[in-house]
């Protein structure tokens, strides 16, 4: 049975206050003219608007049986309050419209026009219709039979305006819900996505560190430990000899000093530590100077200062270029040129060293990593270089100045 109907609480609650007021009022209408009699069963009729009230707590939707089964166990109760109510048959238009509201929450739009025009035509012809065929005593003052007719389109008119007022007004709320749940499951999709996004990137820079480490600090390590065992071959009997392999494993330990500190620099989360761009890529080309005896160029025209995540994007392509013309290209010019036009920002880096082929040195992880950061901002990052040509790198981004 829980699998042909499953029920759900209601999902709007200022619906389910109208509904109350609704009832409220049905408790209060008078009996319609020519059928005012007493109560049959008085407890039996305020079980009948209990229960039916007690069915707007509660709404199916597993299928369409159940929801056509609680569709018409509505009908059947709104037809046993009137009855026990000593009505007759008739459907109130309270009872009328608390149905349809319930039909907008569990059919789809055709289902919730049925039950409105079911519920528009059994009022039309179980309160109003009554009212022209039933012909009043002649010895008593009553309306013309036109204005009766009058009345009852007016009557008639009014609840289908109502029944069009309260689709419109459901279908609405409905709307606005479903695209709220879309926004939602949008914002959690793109959450995820982020998150999948910085883990790999975090991945990505980590396997880059990794590689970094092994192929520049483990050689130097190596390296330092051959000079130190040399150092202790010769120790008793070649001292100049063993004082050489000493000076140059210290001149090791001094560069392997340097590659965990920049490496370490590289890994902090504020690349550019509180500074300025301009400041912070002054200091890189002061340390790259010192480390190659080469005097880079460069030229800045930043008008206006960048947002914190330019700029650290910016730092960190520098940093990377000049990482690999140190340590590869064997270059003897370098230029920086960084400047603003009305739309965009460019970054360019030129070097005269001995090039590659980019098209084959495709799993670097500094181009892959610049190009990712390039890309992460909406920019377009190109790379043109040919062995012993140099290597010239332009990375574009959306500005506003």
């Amino acid at each position: 049975m829980n699998r042909l109907i499953q029920l759900q609480s209601h999902p709007f609650r200022l619906l389910l206050y109208l509904e109350w007021i609704l009832l409220g009022i049905t408790l209060l209408l008078p009996s319609p003219p020519m059928q005012q009699v007493s109560a049959r069963e008085p407890l039996l009729w305020f079980l009948s608007i209990a229960c039916f009230g007690a069915m707007g707590l509660w709404l199916p939707t597993l299928n369409n049986f159940s929801k056509v089964l609680y569709t018409g166990l509505g009908f059947g109760l709104i037809l046993l309050v009137n009855v026990m109510g000593g009505k007759g048959i008739n459907f109130p238009p309270p009872l009328l419209l608390i149905l349809v509201i319930r039909s907008c929450l569990i059919f789809n739009l055709t289902g919730r026009l049925f039950v409105a025009s079911l519920a528009f035509i059994s009022f039309v012809f179980t309160s109003l219709i009554p009212l022209v065929v039933l012909q009043p005593p002649k010895d008593s003052l009553q309306r013309p039979f036109v204005d009766i007719w009058n009345l009852v389109f007016n009557v008639g008119l009014m609840f289908g305006l109502v029944l069009m007022f309260v689709l419109l007004l459901i279908n609405a709320l409905l709307s606005e819900r479903q695209s709220r749940e879309k926004l939602a499951i949008a914002h959690q999709q793109l959450h995820r996505y982020a998150l999948r996004i910085e883990d790999q990137a975090t991945l990505q820079e980590r396997n880059r560190i990794a590689r970094e480490i092994h192929d520049a600090l483990g050689h130097s390590l190596t390296a330092q430990s051959i000079q130190l065992e040399n150092a202790l071959l010769f120790l008793s009997s070649n001292l100049d000899k063993a004082k050489t392999f000493l000076e140059e494993a210290k001149q090791l330990g001094s560069s392997a000093l340097q590659e965990v500190r920049q490496s370490v620099a590289t890994l902090r989360c504020d690349a550019l530590q509180g500074k300025s761009l301009e400041c912070a890529i002054a200091l890189l080309l002061s340390d790259f100077q010192r480390r190659t005896g080469i005097i880079p160029d460069y030229r800045f025209y930043l008008p206006q200062p960048l947002s914190a995540e330019v700029g650290t994007t910016i730092y960190r392509i520098v940093q990377e270029a000049l990482t690999n013309i140190s340590k590869h290209s064997a270059a003897t010019v370098v230029t920086i040129d960084l400047q603003t036009t009305a739309d965009s920002l460019y970054l360019q880096l030129y070097d005269n060293g001995r090039g590659f082929n980019p098209y084959q040195n495709t799993t670097g992880f500094g181009i892959q990593g610049m190009r990712e950061r390039t890309l992460a901002l909406g920019g377009h990052f190109r790379i043109f270089s040919e062995s012993g040509c140099g290597c010239q790198i332009i990375a574009v981004f959306p500005y506003h100045g």
